[in-house]
């Protein structure tokens, strides 16, 4: 793997990791349900006009969307505003790593080496220890939501590797197009119509600017990365790296939240750095293919892990 991708990599955990304190931020003035919907209007909207369509199936595409928008960030966003703290969300939330693997292992066939494994349970190890001195930093009900949450990003990270997309910004602006009717739908069951127009009449300039980190920075920049690099190499390959967003999300939610970190936290910490350093060191990725050279300049090869039904639903 690359340097150049491995900091890719890094600098994609640090945008996610700032981007928990900014979503606590925009919370404070809009219901979850509205913040994650006008997040993705913000993405898909005017970009929707000037970029291509995707290269995949449409099917792939209104997965993408929904698993992401609506089951991730969706459900994320409601566990943080039922008492899940901005660090410790950033923490569980890597619980994907481990289930992308084992997912990419049992669908696409991509076998993980055993170091990779290894590291990844060590990692894995770390959050548990992380999440059971969680304190006063989470309830219940935010907990297990942010479980969901995580596994959600696992069967997201599987439908971009599955699909053979060549264009990850075009997959992430057109996608987009599909969670704010379901979300904005759901937030008029949750909180009411009243609410929600309230809300939206009412947007106050710290939600703005929430609402624009998390949709230009967050996810066109982060996961435009992501989705670049998981096509590139593979969901085992890539996704173990989430395991640092923790690592800077405890760190900015203690500088700009006042979340302090607690010994057993700050061990936890060093754990996952071991983990990520046993997957990520030594260990061969799999030769990615020549890209089209009639593609974009961003385009990645199609994976050449996926089984023959998804070649040939493609």
């Amino acid at each position: 793997m690359r340097m150049s991708h491995r900091l890719q990599a890094v600098l994609v955990a640090a945008i996610w990791g700032v981007n928990f304190v900014v979503v606590e931020v925009g919370l404070r003035d809009l219901p979850p349900l509205v913040l994650t919907a006008l997040r993705f209007v913000v993405v898909a909207v005017p970009l929707v006009f000037f970029v291509p369509r995707p290269t995949a199936r449409a099917r792939y595409v209104i997965a993408y969307g929904l698993v992401l928008g609506v089951l991730k960030f969706g459900v994320l966003f409601s566990a943080m505003a039922l008492g899940m703290g901005a660090g410790l969300a950033s923490l569980v939330l890597q619980a994907q790593a481990l289930a992308s693997v084992v997912l990419a292992a049992l669908l696409l066939r991509e076998r993980p080496a055993r170091r990779q494994i290894a590291g990844v349970l060590v990692g894995s190890a770390g959050i548990g220890v992380l999440a059971a001195s969680g304190g006063g930093h989470t309830t219940a009900i935010g907990f297990a939501l942010t479980l969901f949450a995580a596994a959600s990003w696992a069967v997201a990270n599987i439908v971009v590797r599955a699909s053979g997309e060549t264009r990850p910004i075009s997959l992430l602006v057109w996608s987009s197009l599909v969670p704010p009717l379901p979300l904005f739908g759901l937030a008029a069951v949750v909180d009411g119509p009243q609410v929600v127009l309230d809300s939206l009449l009412g947007l106050s300039w710290q939600a703005l600017a929430a609402i624009g980190y998390v949709a230009y920075v967050s996810t066109l920049v982060g996961f435009g990365l992501w989705n670049h690099l998981i096509g590139r190499y593979s969901v085992a390959r890539i996704a173990p790296f989430s395991l640092l967003v923790p690592v800077f999300g405890l760190t900015a939610s203690w500088l700009f939240l006042g979340e302090r970190m607690t010994g057993a936290e700050a061990v936890a910490a060093l754990i996952v750095l071991v983990g990520l350093a046993l997957v990520i060191g030594g260990v061969r990725p799999p030769r990615p293919t020549a890209p089209d050279p009639a593609a974009s300049p961003s385009s990645v090869a199609a994976p050449s892990g996926v089984t023959d039904a998804v070649r040939t639903g493609k």
